[in-house]
């Protein structure tokens, strides 16, 4: 997947990559392949957030354009449907094997 531009991430992406790991549960290696985002930058916003600075992140930056705003949109989307992609192969898995025991 292409990465956005060095320093172009919203705000809203920001916190839902810092939500991955601390209340979904991914770590940080996980989370930044499912966004497609540098791990040191999600350990810095990780740092910001911990000492409640993320908010003061790219405040000096310019608006992105509606392209690049869809495309956050996107990628947001797309890692959220991937986690429950994995999640229901897990769980369908999980009950098949459970499945085959029984019949056995």
């Amino acid at each position: 997947m292409e990465r956005l531009p060095h320093g172009k991430y919203t705000k809203e992406l920001r916190l839902e990559a810092v939500r991955l790991v601390t209340e979904g549960g991914l770590s940080v290696p996980e989370a930044s392949q499912r966004l497609s985002l540098p791990k040191s930058t999600l350990a810095n916003w990780l740092r910001a957030f911990k000492a409640g600075k993320l908010e003061r992140i790219g405040a000096n930056q310019r608006p992105l354009t509606e392209e690049e705003l869809e495309l956050a949109r996107t990628k947001r989307e797309l890692a959220r449907v991937r986690m429950e992609r994995d999640i229901l192969k897990k769980a369908a898995a999980y009950f098949a094997q459970g499945s085959l025991h029984g019949t056995r």
